[in-house]
Protein backbone atom coordinates (compact mmCIF):
# COMPACT_ATOMS: atom_id res chain seq x y z
CA UNK A 1 0.00 0.00 0.00
CA UNK A 2 1.19 3.04 -0.42
CA UNK A 3 -0.31 6.38 1.78
CA UNK A 4 0.92 10.32 1.35
CA UNK A 5 -0.36 13.06 3.45
CA UNK A 6 0.30 16.82 2.74
CA UNK A 7 3.77 17.14 4.47
CA UNK A 8 4.99 14.00 4.02
CA UNK A 9 8.35 13.48 2.33
CA UNK A 10 8.23 11.75 -0.19
CA UNK A 11 11.61 10.62 -0.74
CA UNK A 12 13.56 10.64 -3.84
CA UNK A 13 12.38 11.40 -7.08
CA UNK A 14 14.09 11.67 -10.45
CA UNK A 15 14.21 14.53 -13.25
CA UNK A 16 11.77 14.79 -15.40
CA UNK A 17 12.34 16.76 -18.72
CA UNK A 18 9.61 18.87 -20.14
CA UNK A 19 10.63 16.47 -23.50
CA UNK A 20 6.99 14.44 -24.08
CA UNK A 21 6.50 15.64 -27.83
CA UNK A 22 2.69 14.35 -27.00
CA UNK A 23 2.62 16.84 -24.38
CA UNK A 24 3.77 19.41 -26.46
CA UNK A 25 5.48 20.86 -23.52
CA UNK A 26 5.49 25.13 -23.83
CA UNK A 27 7.19 26.58 -20.81
CA UNK A 28 5.76 29.94 -20.93
CA UNK A 29 7.82 31.75 -17.65
CA UNK A 30 10.28 31.15 -15.45
CA UNK A 31 12.65 27.75 -15.81
CA UNK A 32 10.22 25.47 -13.89
CA UNK A 33 11.71 22.03 -13.47
CA UNK A 34 10.04 18.59 -12.91
CA UNK A 35 10.99 15.29 -11.32
CA UNK A 36 8.76 13.09 -9.90
CA UNK A 37 8.75 9.12 -10.01
CA UNK A 38 6.54 6.05 -10.59
CA UNK A 39 5.36 3.97 -7.74
CA UNK A 40 3.44 1.49 -9.77
CA UNK A 41 2.96 1.52 -13.48
CA UNK A 42 4.60 4.00 -15.53
CA UNK A 43 5.28 3.58 -19.12
CA UNK A 44 3.93 1.14 -21.47
CA UNK A 45 0.56 0.62 -18.62
CA UNK A 46 -2.56 1.56 -18.57
CA UNK A 47 -2.69 2.43 -15.06
CA UNK A 48 0.42 4.59 -13.56
CA UNK A 49 0.79 5.79 -9.76
CA UNK A 50 3.30 8.14 -8.62
CA UNK A 51 4.63 11.38 -7.33
CA UNK A 52 5.14 14.63 -8.99
CA UNK A 53 6.96 18.13 -8.88
CA UNK A 54 7.53 21.08 -10.27
CA UNK A 55 9.58 23.79 -9.25
CA UNK A 56 8.28 27.67 -9.49
CA UNK A 57 7.31 28.64 -13.31
CA UNK A 58 4.54 28.28 -15.93
CA UNK A 59 4.12 25.47 -18.68
CA UNK A 60 1.57 24.53 -21.37
CA UNK A 61 0.89 20.71 -22.14
CA UNK A 62 -1.41 18.37 -23.02
CA UNK A 63 -2.56 15.63 -20.55
CA UNK A 64 -2.00 12.23 -21.19
CA UNK A 65 -4.57 10.17 -19.91
CA UNK A 66 -7.00 10.52 -17.13
CA UNK A 67 -5.79 11.75 -13.93
CA UNK A 68 -6.46 11.97 -10.43
CA UNK A 69 -3.77 14.30 -8.55
CA UNK A 70 -4.01 15.55 -5.14
CA UNK A 71 -1.33 18.01 -4.28
CA UNK A 72 1.00 17.70 -1.16
CA UNK A 73 2.66 20.58 -0.98
CA UNK A 74 3.17 24.40 -2.23
CA UNK A 75 0.26 25.98 -4.78
CA UNK A 76 -0.89 26.53 -8.02
CA UNK A 77 -3.06 27.47 -10.27
CA UNK A 78 -4.61 25.02 -13.24
CA UNK A 79 -5.95 26.33 -16.35
CA UNK A 80 -8.31 24.34 -18.52
CA UNK A 81 -8.12 25.88 -22.23
CA UNK A 82 -11.13 24.00 -22.73
CA UNK A 83 -13.61 25.93 -20.91
CA UNK A 84 -11.06 28.58 -19.17
CA UNK A 85 -11.73 27.49 -15.79
CA UNK A 86 -9.22 28.55 -13.15
CA UNK A 87 -8.39 26.01 -10.74
CA UNK A 88 -6.57 27.43 -7.44
CA UNK A 89 -4.68 24.45 -5.71
CA UNK A 90 -3.08 24.07 -2.40
CA UNK A 91 -2.02 20.86 -0.18
CA UNK A 92 -5.08 18.56 0.34
CA UNK A 93 -6.68 19.93 -2.52
CA UNK A 94 -7.68 16.87 -5.25
CA UNK A 95 -8.82 17.38 -8.91
CA UNK A 96 -9.30 15.37 -11.87
CA UNK A 97 -7.65 16.27 -15.51
CA UNK A 98 -9.28 14.59 -18.37
CA UNK A 99 -6.87 12.87 -21.30
CA UNK A 100 -6.29 15.24 -24.64
CA UNK A 101 -7.11 18.58 -22.18
CA UNK A 102 -4.79 21.82 -23.14
CA UNK A 103 -3.71 23.01 -19.98
CA UNK A 104 -1.33 25.49 -18.09
CA UNK A 105 0.08 24.52 -15.29
CA UNK A 106 0.92 27.96 -13.43
CA UNK A 107 3.24 26.66 -10.32
CA UNK A 108 3.23 29.46 -7.97
CA UNK A 109 5.55 27.46 -4.83
CA UNK A 110 7.01 24.85 -5.88
CA UNK A 111 4.79 21.58 -6.25
CA UNK A 112 4.60 18.27 -5.42
CA UNK A 113 1.27 16.17 -6.05
CA UNK A 114 0.56 12.30 -6.05
CA UNK A 115 -1.29 10.98 -8.80
CA UNK A 116 -3.44 7.94 -10.10
CA UNK A 117 -3.58 8.10 -14.22
CA UNK A 118 -5.55 5.61 -17.05
CA UNK A 119 -5.18 5.31 -20.51
CA UNK A 120 -6.95 3.16 -22.49
CA UNK A 121 -4.54 2.94 -24.66
CA UNK A 122 -1.25 2.85 -22.21
CA UNK A 123 1.32 5.63 -21.47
Amino acid sequence: MFMYKPGDDVGQLDDWPFDNPDSDYQIKEGTPRASGRFDFGGPGHTVRFGIWRCTKGVVDCTEQGDELMTILSGHCRLTDHTDGQIYDLRPGDSILSRDGRRVTWDVVEDVTKVFLGHKADGF
